[in-house]
């Protein structure tokens, strides 16, 4: 499946900025089912530098500096991507996920490090009660976390109105309540609860249009879910905001502990007084028949 993904983020201040420096996490990074075709970044003022590198978990990062004064900056990324179905081994025959809870961190170093806490993902004694209705004594790693995904998605109910971006996984929990972050946030903290290796992943989902209507462009929104690792069978992803084994519809852009490891933009500037950011995200299937 083709797409052409269009993410532009504006930042309006109230007061001149003398300066600025600023990270952007929006170059997707190669993975087994997908392939960047192009990538373009776009920045407004021109920065005076431009650094592309990778970060601790291999995710690719964008740096610049603006050293003028301005009272907008506008970050606009055009990426064009080819993303095949993934083919997973069949659920029922993963390993018992207590295999992968109680294996050697020693030999699964890169795995060991999203089974612990992070800073946007600490768990509690009843997310572990709740995790484990889903992982019975024996249960297939990977059908037992199908089984969380259906829970998650029948439990808690998407509220963009529930929520910041800085709810912690507990209150989330308690709301049973929330947008995909939370939810990617909870599932995370119940894989962990359990000593089992999951990281959050950022990038996009394909929207759908009802029947008769057309695509609204701009419409879409960044998306978020999750990874479990699964032993030999490798990472298996899943999707609690929509009950989801992701597939074509899914474009992944990076991924870390938490969102504190793969924001799309950081950045920290002088002076600015009030800002506002807008956002505005399409992702546009392309016909093949058109290239």
């Amino acid at each position: 499946m083709l797409y052409q993904v269009t993410h532009e983020t504006v930042y309006d201040y109230g007061d001149p900025v003398p300066e600025c420096f600023n990270i952007v996490r929006l170059n997707p990074r190669p993975v087994f089912d997908q392939v960047c075709l192009d990538h373009q970044l776009e920045i407004t003022p021109k920065p005076e530098d431009l650094v592309l590198r990778e970060d601790y978990f291999g995710n690719r990062i964008e740096q610049f500096s603006i050293h003028v004064p301005h009272r907008s900056l506008t970050v606009n990324v055009i990426n064009r991507i080819d993303v095949t179905k993934r083919r997973y081994p069949s659920f029922s025959e993963t390993p018992a996920w207590e295999k992968i809870a109680t294996m050697d961190d020693a030999k699964n170093l890169v795995a060991a490090q999203f089974s612990r806490s992070s800073p946007r993902i600490a768990w509690s004694q009843p997310i572990a009660e709740y995790a484990r209705t889903s992982f019975a004594a024996g249960r297939p790693i990977a059908e037992a976390a199908l089984d969380l995904n259906k829970r998650i998605f029948e439990d808690f109910e998407f509220d963009p109105n529930a929520t910041t971006v800085s709810t912690p996984v507990r209150t989330v929990f308690q709301k049973r309540a929330g947008v995909c972050q939370d939810f990617a946030h909870f599932q995370i903290a119940c894989f962990r609860s359990l000593g089992l290796p999951a990281r959050y992943v950022s990038g996009y989902l394909r929207t759908i249009p009802p029947p008769g209507q057309e695509r609204l462009i701009g419409a879409d929104a960044s998306h978020a879910w999750t990874s479990l690792y699964c032993g030999e069978d490798g990472w298996f992803d899943f999707d609690p905001t929509n009950n989801l084994v992701p597939e074509t519809d899914h474009i992944t852009i990076a991924w870390g502990r938490d969102y504190s490891d793969v924001c799309p933009i950081q950045g920290v500037f002088t002076g600015g007084g009030n800002t506002v950011m807008k956002v505005a995200v399409d992702v546009a299937p392309i016909d093949e028949g058109d290239e």
